[in-house]
């Protein structure tokens, strides 16, 4: 599958696959360009082949098929420590012998830098990540949050053009996660470094990315900004793994222009963008944001009698499960603003939403 943003990239995948028992491919035919300056996030559930991509251009495994190019020169032969590449894992990966400036000191001195020079870098590295007065600390000495802001301060304390991050926030908790999360971002928006960056986590990948590769089964689904696979998702499989989501099961009966007419199987018709549905008569499944769905509307083409099963207050707004033609996981997401619709359980409604917001995919 192709995927390029337009220009030669300063990262290159190109028809590269893997293999680890010279049968089953883990990633298939994979093309992919990243931008000098772009922060990119592979995202995928588990096996899905992400972190192999990211293993291989570390250097850590090596493509079965195909070349890797690193600002335009192959980097499939050489190996990981003479890459210039910065790596941040979930486990930290800390020496924890070393104090923090000697841990940061390290890839330094491998590079031959003068004890001045390595001092500077490692001082300016740990103002950055605001953790200049923890320096003769070890390791154990911090707590998990502390330690991770240390071994991206690592990453970063030669200056490498590329940085690979493998489930850096993992194992932090979610307050943590999300605050650094932010600083990661703003790290990248600072420094114009690019950044690869690994997660099964979609809000993690919606919140820091300029765009999202995301992978199934070793193939990029579908490669886009965030708010261009939030809100229009090329597939079923990325409808649902980005996001929460609602899938009604119908039939294409018509297809007019670029919206198909579809048969819920109950004698109702509904209509829907037609994005990647086949012709009249096959299945599709229907996407619909719940935050997307209005309720009590009969919204013309697109309304259907539905029953309250469940009421979830979360603040900023109410969750609700409703029976919608026999799917009972139908959710939609009502604000908790001024004058908002109040339901009790039980209670039946009717339940609408735009065409432009409903999108016929692969069944």
């Amino acid at each position: 599958m192709t995927t390029h943003s337009g220009e030669t990239g300063f990262v290159e995948f190109t028809k590269v696959q893997k293999s680890y028992d010279g049968e089953n491919l883990v990633v298939k035919d994979l093309n992919l360009s990243v931008g000098k300056g772009e922060f990119l996030t592979m995202l995928g559930p588990s096996g899905s082949g992400k972190t192999t991509c990211l293993m291989m251009l570390a250097g850590f495994e090596t493509a079965t098929h195909g070349e890797i190019l690193l600002g335009g020169k192959p980097i499939n032969n050489i190996p990981p420590h003479k890459r210039g590449i910065g790596m941040v894992f979930q486990n930290y990966a800390l020496f924890p012998h070393m104090t923090v400036n000697e841990n940061l000191a390290f890839p330094l001195e491998v590079r031959g830098q003068s004890k001045s020079e390595r001092e500077a870098n490692v001082k300016k590295a740990l103002d950055m990540v605001q953790m200049s007065a923890f320096g003769n600390r070890r390791p154990a000495q911090l707590s998990g949050g502390q330690q991770q802001r240390i071994a991206l301060a690592r990453s970063l304390v030669f200056e490498p053009d590329l940085v690979l991050m493998d489930e850096p926030l993992g194992a932090l908790d979610k307050q943590l996660r999300e605050h650094m999360q932010f600083e990661i971002k703003h790290l990248h928006d600072r420094l114009g470094v690019t950044v690869v960056y690994v997660t099964h986590d979609q809000s993690e990948a919606l919140t820091m990315s300029d765009r999202i590769a995301v992978f199934d089964d070793g193939i990029i689904q579908q490669l886009a900004p965030p708010s261009d696979l939030y809100e229009r998702p090329d597939n079923a499989f990325v409808a649902q793994f980005i996001g929460e989501n609602n899938r009604i099961e119908a039939t294409v009966s018509e297809l007019k222009g670029d919206t198909a007419i579809v048969d819920y199987g109950n004698g109702s018709k509904g209509q829907a963008l037609a994005i990647n549905c086949g012709g009249v008569g096959t299945k599709t499944v229907l996407s619909i944001r719940p935050e997307r769905v209005q309720l009590g509307q009969n919204n013309g083409s697109n309304a259907i009698d539905a029953e309250v099963k469940e009421l979830i207050y979360l603040g900023d707004h109410i969750r609700c499960r409703m029976n919608v033609m026999g799917n009972e996981d139908f959710v939609v997401k009502v604000a908790n603003s001024a004058g908002h619709t109040h339901l009790n359980v039980g209670e039946k409604t009717t339940v609408s939403w735009d065409v432009s917001d409903c999108r016929a995919l692969d069944a």
